[in-house]
């Protein structure tokens, strides 16, 4: 797959314009395959702090819900959407037996952070709140995403836990971008920087569109690798890849909720890169994560504290 990007002459990111960049992400909606028959989609408007948040709904197929999953997409928070990422929510409301409710919060650069954070936790506030509109369990409202969407659900349950509320039973975090990529000696920014899709230049370009100045870095809102005190966050799922310039961060961060006490079940996929959540079409792995998302769901919600899924 990579060499065929090669052959495509696919450009990294650092060396596209904003448009140029979502119109890359979104054409990357091939490498997902078919989407799956949900139940119901619905489409609804939320309100948020500067107007109101549109938000898609799957149902799934097969009965009461599990959980609602409040899904946050990846893009570097400068692309992506819920359209681009609808054949994923797809699968992942069938494997899980969820009611997914995907956000379509603003990009940077047109809105910087605290933007896009604080619409995903508006969002994530209003549907926990009624949740029950749905059919779902009180109590069981988990915020999940991806990449720079992993950033935001991390953000989201730091904002949860600050600020009392909303409940949040459960975090999902694939392969999420926790930390700026401008100064990191991680390892993984060293030996992934290039050649595997997404490379060091271009994490450090969604970076520098999403922060209005350098010092909101600092912010665990906008960085939540960057925050001094993980205690009191809900069990957490933190997926890794191999040969991903984030994956030091993600391991880093999964050690220190388990130091923090934070019930913690961490997924590595060895051989893998960047983004292969949106690769059902074209990696195996890709089909698998709806499945262990599931499995570790059920464990969470439904078995004693403390359960473990590998």
């Amino acid at each position: 797959m990579l060499g065929r990007f090669e052959e495509l002459g696919v450009l990294p990111y650092d060396r596209m314009s904003v448009l140029q960049a979502r119109e890359s992400v979104a054409a990357g909606k091939r490498l997902q395959g078919p989407p799956e028959d949900v139940e119901q989609v619905e489409d609804l408007l939320v309100p948020g702090q500067v107007g109101r948040i549109p938000v898609r709904v799957y149902h799934p197929v097969g009965g009461a819900p599990l959980a609602l999953v409040v899904y946050l997409h990846g893009g570097g928070w400068v692309t992506g959407s819920v359209d681009v990422a609808d054949a994923p929510c797809r699968s992942l409301a069938n494997a899980t037996r969820c009611v997914v409710a995907s956000v379509e919060y603003r990009l940077a650069p047109e809105t910087p952070h605290p933007g896009p954070g604080e619409d995903c936790a508006a969002a994530v506030a209003w549907l926990a709140g009624h949740a029950g509109r749905w059919g779902v369990p009180p109590g069981r409202t988990v915020v999940c995403g991806d990449s720079a969407g992993g950033g935001l659900a991390a953000a989201v349950t730091l904002r949860a836990r600050d600020r009392g509320g909303p409940p949040i039973a459960g975090q999902v975090l694939m392969y999420p971008a926790l930390a700026p990529a401008r100064g990191s000696r991680s390892a993984s920014y060293r030996d992934n920087a290039e050649g595997f899709g997404l490379t060091r230049g271009g994490m450090e370009w969604f970076w520098d569109h999403y922060l209005a100045c350098p010092d909101d870095g600092a912010d665990p809102y906008a960085a939540p690798g960057r925050a001094a005190d993980l205690t009191g966050l809900p069990p957490t799922l933190l997926v890794t890849a191999e040969y991903d310039v984030l994956r030091d961060e993600g391991i880093d961060y999964a050690a220190r909720l388990r130091d923090a006490g934070v019930a913690v079940t961490a997924v590595h996929y060895d051989g893998l890169i960047h983004g292969f959540f949106w690769m059902a079409k074209v990696v195996d792995e890709a089909r698998d994560l709806p499945d262990r998302i599931a499995r570790w769901l059920h464990a969470t919600l439904t078995e004693p504290v403390n359960a473990r899924v590998d």
